[in-house]
């Protein structure tokens, strides 16, 4: 069985040094020794001053909004897991779905100021498939409608844009250290920001709202992590170089393979660098796709309907907004199966699955 992601997983013996260490302190959770380090290393890999480590990355969403204040309406993508639009509901606000640009999959920066309104407090974009979204024109409008950004980077580990860590942008960032992600802490995520005031708020909002022992700065959720969290992150840091080089060799192989399917990829930002964290295509109809998995089912490969379907038909989303391209992609994109310990061998017998299906 082929499924369409498998964690990558350290030397048993380097996470367990580190478990060695946790029981003899007896400091499992509370920001812990492991916990620092881990932001430490990653404030560092990615280049920014500000990084908290936190459950999840849908509690990072969550987290990201309180901190910034935000009411009213969010300007948003319709093309992203339920998690990115589930957030702005769940903490009080106004999901304003704006469609995708038909060859990247972010938002489409042309569409954006048509549906901002004196009600509008903030655009949230995501890096689809660690594709960059644009970037300079997301920062332009919201400097002249005084917006804030936030960015969903779930996508994104090592995703780079005009030289930098797509991290630096934005008043906020967030990230999934899900154990599907080619970075993972099994379960996890981080909140990044560039602004101290941001961060001093971001730290007391983790935890509970606590400035002090018996102190409150403010309202809080419980968004801290755990040492053994901390502790797969941090075996997993040292491997990232590697995980990167070998996604993009199979996407390689991949692109060598499909070269005569029926089937486009999104387009890849000018001034980004991908992190190779997914490898969708977008065949022609949804019949054409629905017969590929069902081809690919029987050779036993499961591969992702990812993102289906487009968020603006979720039932809890008021008013209905039809969001066309993001609604056509939706039905016909699927991701592949993509990970570190996937063979070439396997990348070939699921390209010639696709193209038997094709033919017949």
């Amino acid at each position: 069985m082929i499924n369409v992601t498998k964690p990558f997983l350290p030397p048993r013996e380097e996470f367990e040094q580190y478990v060695d260490g946790i029981w003899s302190r007896g400091w499992l959770t509370n920001n812990g020794p492991l916990v620092n380090e881990l932001e430490l290393k990653l404030k560092e890999y990615f280049g920014v001053p500000h990084l908290f480590f936190v459950t999840n990355g849908t509690i990072a969403l969550q987290i990201a909004i309180k901190a910034l204040g935000l009411t009213g309406e969010i300007i948003t993508t319709p093309f992203s897991y339920v998690a990115t639009t589930s957030s702005i509901v769940w903490e009080g606000c106004t999901p304003v779905f704006v469609d995708i640009h038909p060859k990247t999959l972010n938002l489409n920066p042309d569409l954006i100021e048509a549906s901002i309104t004196p009600n509008t407090s903030a655009i949230m974009a995501t890096h689809v498939y660690g594709n960059p979204c644009d970037i300079k024109a997301i920062h332009d409008i919201a400097t002249r409608h005084q917006l804030r950004v936030i960015y969903d980077g779930a996508h994104a580990f090592g995703t780079g844009y005009k030289g930098n860590s797509v991290f630096h942008y934005g008043d906020i960032s967030t990230l999934s250290f899900h154990s599907t992600k080619l970075f993972h802490t099994t379960e996890g995520g981080a909140i990044i920001t560039q602004d101290a005031a941001i961060a001093r708020d971001i730290a007391s909002m983790r935890n509970f709202g606590h400035n002090g022992p018996e102190k409150f700065y403010g309202v809080g959720i419980n968004g801290k992590n755990s040492e053994f969290h901390a502790a797969m992150g941090l075996c997993n840091l040292k491997y990232v170089s590697a995980i990167l080089a070998r996604r993009q060799e199979l996407s390689a192989r991949y692109d060598k393979m499909l070269v005569n399917l029926n089937c486009t990829k999104p387009q890849q930002q000018a001034e980004g660098q991908h992190n190779y964290a997914y490898y969708p295509i977008i065949f022609n109809t949804e019949a054409s796709l629905v017969k590929a998995v069902e081809a690919l089912h029987g050779v036993y490969v499961y591969p992702r309907r990812y993102f289906y379907p487009s968020l603006e038909t979720l039932n809890y989303v008021e008013p209905r907004q039809k969001m066309e391209v993001s609604d056509d992609i939706s039905k016909r994109v699927l991701c592949l199966p993509l990970y570190h310990d996937l063979s070439f061998e396997e990348v070939d017998m699921i390209c010639r699955a696709l193209l038997r299906a094709q033919n017949y």
